[in-house]
């Protein structure tokens, strides 16, 4: 996932994330898809491709590709507000409210060194990501793009070591000489147990954490982000996704 002021960079951020899993995969966009963007899309074999608007250029470079559908959803709904969710499980329903977006009023640095104005804006970012990702989540992201996700593993330092390594690799393939996690932000989806999942972020390069708080051990953590100088914030609010 990545944000930028045109939709091709976007497009092109996020994809460099991981290259190999992309293959096979589904598009997704927020925005009207272009002839530029169609381009580079075309360039990879996706099963799906989905956006608000597609141009009729954009149509006519995908219509060339074999076993695509290419869906328009019309209008976006509001991604931040409230409502319901619901799911089904065995006996019956779970109804619950929606997992809305954070306001800046609820993120509480905990940290001596606070983060900077361009590592909080990826603090949110990779926050938001986490909520899309099953847990155990970590996501790294820099920039305004994610270099690195962890998700379902049952041990949430597995994840943060396996987003470590998906952001080597992307590294890699870029022919970049060191990982994109350095001088990345972290973000977990619910807080730390322990300080090793942390410590795993930080071996990364991480510089700056985001997760809920509200472990037993949160002055351990914290001490162990202050050991090692980076930033940290709480949200006071988990995802942990299912």
């Amino acid at each position: 996932m990545a944000e930028a002021d045109d939709l091709k960079t976007a497009y092109l951020r996020a994809l460099s994330c991981d290259t190999e899993s992309a293959f096979g995969g589904i598009i997704a966009f927020n925005q009207t898809l272009d002839a530029a963007t169609a381009t580079e899309v075309a360039e990879l074999f996706a099963e799906v491709i989905i956006a608000p608007e597609i141009s009729a250029e954009a149509r006519d470079i995908l219509s060339a590709k074999k076993n695509l559908r290419v869906l328009a959803t019309g209008a976006m709904p509001d991604a931040g507000g409230g409502g319901m969710t619901l799911r089904s499980l065995a006996g019956g329903y779970l109804l619950q409210g929606r997992d809305a977006a954070l306001t800046e009023g609820e993120l509480k640095v905990v940290t001596k060194r606070a983060p900077s104005d361009a590592e909080l804006v990826d603090l949110r970012f990779a926050f938001t990501v986490a909520k899309h990702v099953k847990s155990n989540a970590i996501v790294y992201a820099k920039a305004g793009a994610t270099i690195g996700v962890g998700a379902g593993q049952m041990s949430r330092v597995d994840s943060a070591r396996i987003a470590a390594w998906k952001a080597g690799e992307a590294a890699e393939a870029a022919g970049l000489k060191e990982s994109r996690a350095v001088g990345s932000v972290a973000a977990s989806d619910a807080f730390f147990p322990f300080a090793d999942g942390l410590m795993a972020a930080i071996n990364a390069g991480a510089t700056a954490v985001i997760q809920p708080g509200g472990s037993m051990r949160d002055d351990e953590v914290i001490a162990a982000a202050d050991d090692a100088g980076i930033a940290m914030v709480l949200t006071g609010m988990r995802h942990f996704r299912h």
